[in-house]
Formats: C-alpha cells, sequence, structure tokens
C-alpha cells in the first residue's frame, strides 16, 4: 500500500515541478484565458485519477480497497470508490471558492502585484498539502478508532455553516490579525516590495556589514494565505469524511482540489462580485454533509447503498442554483473584486 503512496506524491511533486519550473519560470500577470486553461488541466487530470480509482479498487492494485470504509462499514470496490472520490473532490473544490474570496481579499490588502500573486499561492498551496496530509492522517485515525466523532464532526460543520451565513467577514482587517502580529513581533518586516523575493537582506551598517536579513509584504501575505488555508481545512476536512474515512480517497480528493486552486483564483478574482449568493450555496452544502453525517445509518436504510451518489447530485444541484441565482440578482452594488489588485511599491 505504501507504494500507492509513494507513487502518487511523486506525481504531484512532478506536476509541481513543471508548472512551477516550466510553465512559470518567469513572474507574469496570469490572464483570464490562461488560468481557464490550467483549470480546464487540472479537472481533466482530476477526473482522468477517477478512472485511476474505478480499476484500482475494483482490481485492489498494491492493496487498494482491501479494508473497510469505517463510514459506512463496507469494502470499497472501483464503483463505490469512485463514486466518493468524486463526491469529495466537488466538496472540497466548491469550498475552495470561499477560500478564493478571502484570498482576494488579502492581495488587495497586502498590495500584493499581481504579477507575483502566482508564486504567493504556488507556495501556500505547497505549505496547505503538507498541512492537510498532517490533518487528513489524524482524522481517519480517530474515526478508526472512534467511529462516534463523525457525529461530532457533523455537528461542526452545521455550526460552520450557520457561521457562514450569520457572520460578515469581507472586511477583516488582517494588519490586526494575531498571526501578522506575532510575525511582525519576532521578525523585521520591510514597507515595501523587492520583486518576488519573500526575504531581503537590509542595507549595510556599522558593525552589520551584510545586513540583516528582514522578512518583505510578500512574506507576510504568504503567511496569511498559510493561516487562512488551515482554518478552512478545519471547516472542509471534516466534510469529506462524511463521504468516505478511506485515507486515500480523502488526500487524493483534497489534492486535486487544492492544485487547481491557483488557476481557479486567477480565473474567478475578477468575476467575484457577480456570485453574490455562491457563499449561501456554500453554507447550505456543508448544512446538508453535516446532516448527512449526524443521520447516515438512517439514510442508508431509506436511500440504499447509493447514497453518495445522490448527495454528489443534490451538491450540484445547490452549487449550480448558487451560480444561477448570483447571475440572475446581478453583482451588489458597491462591492469590489480584490483579485484586482495590480497595485503595491516596489524596491
Amino acid at each position: 500500500m505504501i507504494w500507492i503512496w509513494i507513487g502518487f506524491i511523486l506525481f504531484v511533486l512532478a506536476m509541481l515541478a513543471l508548472d512551477l519550473g516550466v510553465f512559470h519560470r518567469k513572474a507574469h500577470v496570469v490572464s483570464v484565458r490562461e488560468a481557464l486553461i490550467w483549470s480546464g488541466v487540472w479537472v481533466a487530470l482530476a477526473l482522468a485519477f477517477g478512472a485511476f480509482v474505478y480499476f484500482g479498487y475494483e482490481n485492489h492494485w498494491l492493496g487498494l480497497g482491501n479494508t473497510l470504509d469505517a463510514v459506512d462499514g463496507a469494502i470499497n470496490d472501483g464503483e463505490s470508490a469512485t463514486v466518493k472520490y468524486i463526491t469529495g473532490y466537488i466538496i472540497e473544490k466548491s469550498l475552495s471558492v470561499d477560500n478564493i474570496f478571502v484570498i482576494a481579499m488579502l492581495f488587495g490588502f497586502f498590495a500584493v502585484p499581481a504579477i507575483y500573486q502566482h508564486r504567493v499561492l504556488f507556495w501556500g498551496i505547497l505549505g496547505a498539502l503538507v498541512m492537510r496530509g498532517a490533518m487528513i492522517g489524524i482524522g481517519a485515525e480517530l474515526i478508526a478508532r472512534y467511529h462516534w466523532i463523525l457525529y461530532i464532526f457533523g455537528g461542526f460543520l452545521i455550526l460552520t455553516a450557520a457561521k457562514m451565513l450569520l457572520l460578515k467577514t469581507d472586511h477583516t482587517d488582517p494588519s490586526k490579525n494575531l498571526v501578522v502580529r506575532f510575525v511582525k513581533r519576532l521578525f523585521p518586516v520591510t514597507d515595501h516590495y523587492d520583486g518576488e523575493h519573500f526575504i531581503v537582506r537590509s542595507e549595510p551598517l556599522p558593525g552589520r556589514p551584510r545586513g540583516r536579513l528582514m522578512l518583505t509584504p510578500l512574506a507576510l501575505a504568504l503567511v496569511m494565505v498559510e493561516t487562512t488555508d488551515l482554518i478552512f481545512a478545519v471547516d472542509s476536512i471534516p466534510a469529506i469524511f462524511a463521504i468516505t474515512a478511506d485515507p486515500f480517497l480523502v488526500f487524493t480528493s483534497n489534492v486535486f482540489a487544492i492544485l487547481g486552486l491557483r488557476s481557479l483564483y486567477f480565473a474567478l478574482a475578477g468575476l467575484m462580485d457577480k456570485f453574490r449568493y455562491l457563499k449561501v450555496a456554500l453554507a447550505i452544502v456543508l448544512a446538508v454533509v453535516g446532516v448527512k453525517m449526524l443521520i447516515a445509518s438512517w439514510l442508508k436504510e431509506m436511500v440504499g447503498p447509493n447514497v453518495n451518489f445522490y448527495l454528489l447530485g443534490l451538491v450540484l444541484l445547490i452549487l449550480a442554483l448558487g451560480v444561477a441565482a448570483s447571475l440572475l440578482a446581478g453583482p451588489k452594488r458597491g462591492t469590489m473584486a480584490g483579485g484586482e489588485s495590480h497595485g503595491g511599491n516596489r524596491a
């Protein structure tokens, strides 16, 4: 089983190296057209991996599908594993859209030049993969040992949905964030950007001929992107555990959703004001998944073994209605897309 994990991680690292080392070697402003193309590439890769999931679990390649899924107590065959993988991918992908709104606000606050935004997102997402991998491993182990924790996850998702609907976070001031204040207390921070560098040296001083190391505002933006993803992971990872506790399905669906986050950001950053009801749709999705966790046994008796397939259809319907309602209602007056920030001081 370990070889399947090693192979997948090497594949992800190769794709990231190809992304940053070849296609985005030189910093440039990512156009909407380029972002849409890359979004299509990542979605195609995610769906193609779904075919691998089907045949891998159907034929038990390298130990896939040989253990009970703690969520439903069944062994995943090709069909059930694929449905769970795709459902988890769509849920994680849709919830990442809310993350995009916050990232756009952060880029606007820190006045991150558009030419360097891809670099921040690349390293932010690389860190997110490591954090989520650790959280998924811990969550899967907890569910395997204490099945009742699923009910806690379900209640937590319902509370999170209520928070999304009732609390307004559009105008949060990142400068007052505890993480930002803590970083500034530990490290000196420049008041200007220095190209795409996260760390620079100050001018030489008497007794300090090499100058001292200082963080740039780009580093602060990266810290906030990492912190934001950690917060969103706490909300979104329990959602996929409503579908499956199979660590491989949870991790791979999460990874593909995260890998497409950068291109999705650049594709949607200038259009966010048009989707005024998408946040409501996302909150409803979280609530539905939370309720599913709480009444999973009853649902399986009433609906049958295809409950995850129906959940997938319901999630897609909710998201489609949110987008349609947003387009019909039009953008809110006075709304500004945070992703349009092209300003910022240069070194």
